[in-house]
């Protein structure tokens, strides 16, 4: 039997970032298992999407409030089986076919302080509506089940937590030569993937790292995202301890994390985490915070340490760097533990 599943395309615009890189692999996996339907992703004005057989494209309407929230709803109310919304979104207009979104994390209600300011028709109104009509709300941890639990009262009869995965590209590999002389990465260093904003805690971490004997390199792959400027200042000062890799193409990060000698992700809140999961996929040693979803997608393969505490990410850093056992044990332990999240 076919069927037509509506998919809001808007995490696209970032096809990077988690949403971005959710909406791409969840729609290749679900193609691959359900067979004969197909989606029809719709995109806001300017984002395209990869040309994949089981796709069909179409723009929202504009204008661009307007046209997302009223015009839009009125032409997905045909004939079509449901309306899935990766990016944790329903238009404002009244929807007549049943609908999934997925909430990533409720981190900008955790802590305004962590988020650009002047997003009140989101989190004042899209996000609250969203919530309280979506047939399914799929969330990737417990931790952010409790969040919609203790934020916006919601049961869990419409929750359904279903961890993210990761692709199979993330694999342990040998080492890429050629990749380490054109970043010019050293030998041994310390890896920070993820985009360079308040929420993920780089300040904690660099301060560690300039503690630690041996002088070993703090390496840092992302984007510069928002309210990074007291970060860049510490980092700059920093010298050549760290270096700043910018936006690395996606092809590339298998091979970075395969070079990495230990992952470092010392976010203040993630909602699940794709990050430490990648780098145990390639059997590197992890060390993370001890805060929300991150311990219940580490398990016992990571190192777990206080995000505001310099003193323990630099000890946990230190034993990884030095003891080849902890070292191989935290490989061994990723590598089994990101089999379970496919």
């Amino acid at each position: 039997m076919s069927w037509t599943v509506e998919v809001d395309g808007s995490g696209l615009a970032r096809p990077r970032a988690g949403v971005g890189v959710y909406t791409v692999e969840v729609l290749l996996a679900m193609a691959e298992l359900f067979g004969e339907g197909h989606f029809r992703v719709h995109l806001p004005s300017g984002v395209t999407a990869p040309a994949v057989a089981s796709w069909e494209t179409r723009r929202i309407p504009g204008p661009r409030l307007l046209g997302r929230h009223w015009r839009w709803p009125k032409q997905l109310n045909r004939e079509t089986a449901a309306y899935f919304g990766p990016a944790g979104q329903l238009p404002l207009g009244r929807m007549s076919i049943p609908t999934a979104i997925t909430v990533h994390d409720l981190a900008i209600y955790r802590n305004p302080k962590w988020f650009p300011p002047r997003q009140p028709l989101s989190t004042r109104l899209i996000v609250p509506r969203s919530l309280a009509r979506a047939d399914v709300i799929i969330s990737p941890s417990r931790s952010t089940a409790s969040d919609l639990a203790e934020l916006f009262g919601i049961g869990p009869d419409r929750v359904r937590i279903i961890p993210h995965g990761v692709a199979s590209r993330f694999r342990p590999g040998s080492h890429d030569l050629a990749l380490r002389r054109r970043l010019g990465l050293p030998a041994q260093f310390i890896l920070f993937v993820g985009t360079i904003e308040p929420r993920k805690n780089l300040a904690t971490l660099v301060q560690a790292v300039l503690e630690l004997p041996g002088r070993p390199t703090l390496v840092v792959a992302g984007n510069w995202g928002w309210g990074y400027e007291v970060d860049r200042r510490l980092m700059e000062r920093a010298g050549d301890r760290v270096r700043i890799l910018g936006d690395l193409d996606p092809i590339e990060l298998p091979s970075l994390y395969n070079l990495a000698s230990v992952l470092a992700h010392p976010a203040w809140y993630e909602g699940f985490g794709f990050t430490p999961l990648e780098a145990m996929a390639c059997g590197i040693p992890v060390v993370v915070s001890n805060s929300s979803s991150l311990p219940e997608v580490v398990g016992d393969a990571a190192r777990l340490v206080p995000p505001d505490d310099v003193d323990g990410w630099k000890s946990a850093l230190e034993e990884v760097l030095t003891d080849p056992e902890v070292a191989t044990d935290l490989r061994r332990r990723g590598i089994s533990r990101a089999r379970d999240f496919t």
